[in-house]
């Protein structure tokens, strides 16, 4: 599994956002500013997070982004998925895959499946609260 810019970029956006909690609507040109974005790529990924129910947004003067649910109720799983689409391993796993012919006797299967569950289960164990409080390694980039 990779996560693309896209996905690094909408936990960056969210973060932000998650620090501002409370705070009301937070426009998107500053969310740019502080994380160093183009405000374009923002803009195609927000109507992903508006979505999926973790952000509402509201257009003209006073407008932009805020979350819908506190910090500590957003994982990074819903995150990705949302921006990601599927975060299978392998594309047999996907949801909306057809049917395998060799699944019965696919002896890695188990070994993706695996995988898979445990990156969910990693990533649904994540909030964006928990991310707040962690510091990021000076060669670490999200």
């Amino acid at each position: 599994m990779m996560v693309s810019t896209r996905g690094r970029y909408a936990l960056r956006v969210m973060l932000d956002l998650a620090e501002h909690y409370g705070q009301g609507y937070v426009p998107m040109k500053e969310v740019a500013e502080r994380q160093e974005l183009s405000l374009k790529y923002m803009e195609r990924i927000m109507p992903d997070l508006t979505r999926s129910g973790c952000v509402e947004g509201v257009h003209g003067k006073g407008g932009g982004y805020r979350l819908r649910r506190p910090p500590q109720d957003i994982t990074v799983w819903e995150i990705l998925s949302q921006t990601e689409g599927d975060l299978a391993p392998v594309s047999c796993l996907n949801s909306d895959a057809v049917a395998c012919d060799r699944a019965a006797e696919c002896r890695t299967l188990p070994l993706w499946q695996d995988f898979y569950k445990l990156t969910r289960q990693y990533f649904e164990g994540v909030t964006l609260s928990d991310l707040m409080g962690v510091p990021a390694a000076d060669n670490y980039v999200i």
